[in-house]
């Protein structure tokens, strides 16, 4: 028996089978068994690549953050790309227009926002249909997912639920956060599991269950704490550890085909904004501050941040992007952000704006900042940095670097002269 019909049987099995307390075991023993085949079933279809990426999909990673759209085709995606980016993609009135990724950068509030414009895909695209494992992939390493529909059919066709099941089933969780649990594996000790809050979605036995489902993966030994009360999804979502958490937003295009009563029900969608880009509803030009730009942003958790030198205006120019889903909106992001050596070097930062208590504060390495805040930076002094343990590296370490440039230079210069 394959590996699809043993996801096809345990699927059928669960099914088959009644939610309650008593069958609660049974269920969390199937659902790790069908994670764990299809985990198989991507390794399975992903082992004939030869490892590299797919041809149209490598597209180098660029701007402040990556959106990926993503729909079934002739939903709009191409021609929703030329008003977000200014990109001309080919669009046409057949499916499958758009073959391979074409990227493109959105220009919104100083930020730069690369857009992935995707091949439509299919029911099925989880195991590979419709090059679906190459989009998905390219989904898994966006910052974020724009679900693009046609919202004259989504009334049939449940895109949106078939979209959301085919992300879920390569472990992509849209609009969630990861569980508050710890999970350590070891080497001996059998398995340990607490919580700090009372277990009501695992059952009677919560730990008989957990050790059931890592049974399944081949751990006898590890710790789990649990600090909140999870699902069994939750659970094994944990244990396998493969799972990413992407904010998404969904877009229901060409809204003018439908009725009021219908575009005021899928308004009322969570997470969901309409509108028509032909007809230029929620929709502008590239240029143009509009409803969509203005979601996308805000999922993204983007912030713009000033910098401000010693007795200087802050440039208000160009402002300094960071994102809460990269590396965080902290000055130590910042630093990061600006100059390795900076963060190296840094005592304490001047901070004016919405982030501060009063004007200016005085702010430590890990203070949040917030959207157009101002920062000034300030860096130690020469005695504070002798006073540093590693400062005795430091210094030989540029001391190593200089000679061994000036021996560089020197052996070019004797090259010259030899020739």
């Amino acid at each position: 028996m394959g590996v699809m019909e043993k996801i096809k049987e345990i699927e059928a099995e669960m099914a088959r089978t009644q939610k309650n307390k008593a069958t609660n075991y049974h269920l969390g023993t199937l659902k790790a068994k069908l994670a764990k085949l299809r985990n198989e079933l991507l390794i399975e279809q992903g082992g004939g690549g030869g490892g590299g990426p797919s041809e149209g999909f490598d597209v180098a990673r660029l701007g402040d953050a990556r959106v990926a759209l993503i729909g079934f085709p002739s939903v709009g995606k191409s021609t929703l790309q030329c008003k977000l980016t200014g990109t001309e993609s080919e669009a046409a009135a057949y499916e499958f227009t758009t073959l391979t990724c074409i990227p493109g950068t959105m220009h919104y509030k100083g930020s730069k926002v690369q857009v992935l414009d995707l091949p439509g895909i299919i029911e099925g695209a989880a195991h590979g249909k419709g090059r679906g494992k190459e989009v998905i992939a390219c989904a898994r390493n966006a910052d974020a997912i724009l679900i693009v529909l046609d919202a004259g059919k989504e009334g049939l066709n449940r895109h949106r639920e078939i979209l959301e099941t085919e992300l879920e089933t390569v472990g992509i969780r849209l609009n969630q956060r990861p569980p508050d649990v710890t999970f350590n594996k070891k080497a001996t000790g059998g398995v340990r599991f607490s919580s700090t809050v009372p277990l009501t979605k695992l059952g009677p036995e919560p730990e008989k269950l957990a050790t059931q489902i890592m049974r399944e993966y081949r751990i006898t030994s590890a710790d789990l704490l649990a600090r909140e009360d999870i699902s069994v999804d939750q659970l094994v979502d944990v244990i396998v550890g493969n799972r990413v958490y992407k904010p998404c937003c969904y877009f229901y295009n060409k809204i003018d085909t439908i009725t009021i009563e219908e575009v005021d029900q899928l308004a009322r969608m969570p997470h969901s904004l309409v509108g028509s880009v032909h007809k230029r509803f929620n929709v502008g030009e590239p240029d143009e501050d509009d409803a969509l730009k203005a979601m996308i942003w805000r999922y993204l958790g983007l912030t713009r941040i000033y910098t401000k030198r010693k007795g200087q205006h802050p440039d208000l120019a160009e402002p300094v992007v960071l994102s809460a889903i990269r590396k965080g909106t902290t000055v130590q992001a910042l630093c990061q952000n600006i100059s390795s050596q900076m963060l190296r070097d840094f005592n304490f930062a001047m901070v004016w704006g919405k982030s501060a208590k009063h004007s200016p504060q005085r702010c430590g390495i890990n203070h949040p900042l917030e959207d157009e805040d101002v920062v000034q930076i300030v860096t130690k002094t020469n005695a504070q940095q002798r006073q540093g343990k590693n400062y005795q590296a430091m210094v030989q370490g540029f001391s190593d670097k200089y000679h061994k440039k000036k021996a560089e230079a020197r052996k070019k210069k004797q090259g010259r002269l030899r020739g």
